[in-house]
């Protein structure tokens, strides 16, 4: 059982001890299955069945029924260049630093509340001056100095579990804290291959555009002379010109998108893109695991970071309660001290100046203007409102899950049929061409068919970018990316940031002695 378990366990049991409300994990208000039937029932298989074939026909890689959280990234990115990239993220980026950073703000937190569960023990030392009405003058002198040196303890006797109720509250919170820097980070790893993918894309898109430019310029220096020739319209030299121009407007578009991408990637992993990395693959080379199994919409409460750290922050408020409820309630403490005192600093620890005091106190609220009951009535009301956020979380995931999988069983097919297209806009392109040089049609019909195949080829980039960004971000949606490494033991959320070596959570620890 992994650690921050054995944490919320135990914190359950000592809310027992406590005002807090008992509390029962909200029911999922979502269905008990995904969809199924109609564009979800075309779902990747394991590779080799049937002979499935991934896209560019290569063989498809299988996740062999294993679940996203079990399946590391460094599998699912096959891509040398991208897991590079991946990595340097988890080092340099500064909003997952920030995640990191209230991590250990919150187990500060956590730890300053707990203390207030045992004694406060303060040595003192005092010098007290005091002049009194000649008629009680007692002492020798007056104005007189009464020298004190002991230890002093004080200690709230929590009956009605205030202070564990304000522990619990810490503890929950830094848990969902803890939670949400897993998210961020699996987060992060989703983003990079997205950008990445995103970036190859532009690539691909300049490709085709410098393609089609250059057969539009060779169409142009064609029609031109023809047009200077006259044998040649100028309509056809214009119509050339046009898709020329175009083209010469789509690359300046796409070089400024391939540069903002670039820039883009670069924050995301933190650095500049390090000029040694290794040799990456084409677009339509990553080959992503497709056919990750979705499990049971119940599965997400705890694979997902996002709904534990929605989970964490309703057991706080829940915990909240319970602080406000012991609100009502006399409070108990307790002040000792001992020591030695005297008249002059030299006879502090002579014999016959032993000193203390005990002192119990016991406050009962009375009158606090209705503040207590307004502070009651904002603990339920807030914790309605964690309810709400926890089951939204939940609805949520299940649409993310959801619409994955709806795009994951209609992509293969589009982009199957998109590339039948770009096949016969290539083969029309070239027979216009043949008809267009020989003198049997215009070049109307060229324009025609030199439109339609760039349109088909930036719709195929396109479908296929969509494709890959889904896969990275159904992985994402089932809880995928956390581990580096299939078959490795899973850091703890609140683990250090030491993505060189795996390194115990020193945190959890500390907050287990609570």
């Amino acid at each position: 059982m992994h650690k921050l378990s054995v944490i919320a366990a135990a914190a359950a049991l000592l809310a027992g001890c406590t005002m807090e409300p008992w509390y029962h994990r909200p029911e999922a208000p979502v269905s008990q299955s995904f969809p199924q039937g109609g564009v979800y029932a075309t779902q990747p298989v394991a590779a080799g069945a049937n002979g499935q074939n991934g896209q560019n026909g290569q063989a498809a890689p299988s996740a062999n029924g294993a679940a996203a959280t079990d399946i590391g990234w460094r599998e699912f990115f096959v891509d040398p260049r991208l897991q590079q990239l991946v990595d340097i993220a988890l080092k340099n980026n500064r909003d997952l630093r920030v995640s990191v950073l209230n991590v250990e703000a919150a187990r500060a937190q956590y730890q300053i509340t707990r203390a207030e569960l045992f004694p406060a023990i303060n040595a003192t030392g005092t010098d007290t001056r005091t002049r009194v009405p000649k008629a009680f003058q007692t002492a020798p002198s007056n104005p007189y100095s009464v020298y004190n040196v002991g230890v002093q303890a004080s200690w709230e006797l929590d009956f009605w579990g205030r202070i564990r109720s304000l522990k619990d509250q810490a503890l929950a919170q830094y848990l969902s804290t803890a939670y949400a820097r897993k998210a961020a980070e699996i987060t992060l790893v989703s983003e990079v291959a997205d950008q990445y993918l995103t970036m190859l894309s532009d690539d691909d898109l300049l490709k085709v555009t410098q393609e089609t430019l250059k057969t539009a310029q060779d169409s142009y220096n064609i029609a031109k002379a023809q047009f200077d020739t006259g044998t040649g319209t100028e309509l056809d030299l214009r119509q050339a010109q046009t898709v020329v121009e175009n083209a010469q407007a789509n690359m300046q578009a796409q070089l400024r998108a391939r540069a903002q991408a670039e820039n883009a990637l670069v924050l995301l992993i933190g650095e500049p893109l390090p000029a040694d990395m290794p040799q990456g693959l084409p677009l339509d080379g990553q080959a992503l695991l497709n056919d990750i199994p979705a499990g049971l919409p119940s599965d997400l409460l705890t694979r997902r970071p996002d709904i534990m750290q929605a989970e964490q922050t309703l057991l706080a408020a829940n915990a909240n309660i319970g602080a406000a409820r012991a609100a009502f309630f006399p409070k108990i403490s307790l002040t000792a001290a001992f020591g030695t005192e005297s008249l002059s600093l030299g006879g502090l620890f002579k014999a016959g100046t032993a000193a203390w005091s005990f002192v119990p106190q016991i406050t009962l609220p009375i009158f606090e203007g209705g503040s207590n009951i307004a502070n009651l009535q904002l603990a339920n009301v807030e914790k309605r409102i964690e309810i709400a956020n926890y089951e939204k979380s939940i609805q949520s995931a299940f649409r993310e899950v959801a619409d994955g999988l709806a795009a994951r069983g209609t992509y293969d097919e589009q982009i199957a049929a998109l590339e039948r297209s770009t096949f016969a806009n290539q083969r029309s392109l070239t027979l216009s061409e043949l008809r267009y040089k020989n003198g049997v049609d215009s070049y109307l019909p060229v324009l025609a068919a030199q439109t339609s195949l760039y349109s088909a080829q930036q719709s195929l980039v396109t479908a296929r970018l969509a494709r890959l960004t889904n896969l990275v971000d159904l992985y994402r949606a089932l809880g995928g990316g956390w581990i580096a490494q299939s078959g490795e033991t899973p850091r703890e959320p609140d683990a250090p940031a030491d993505y060189g070596a795996a390194s115990a959570p020193a945190a959890a620890s500390a907050a287990t002695a609570g």
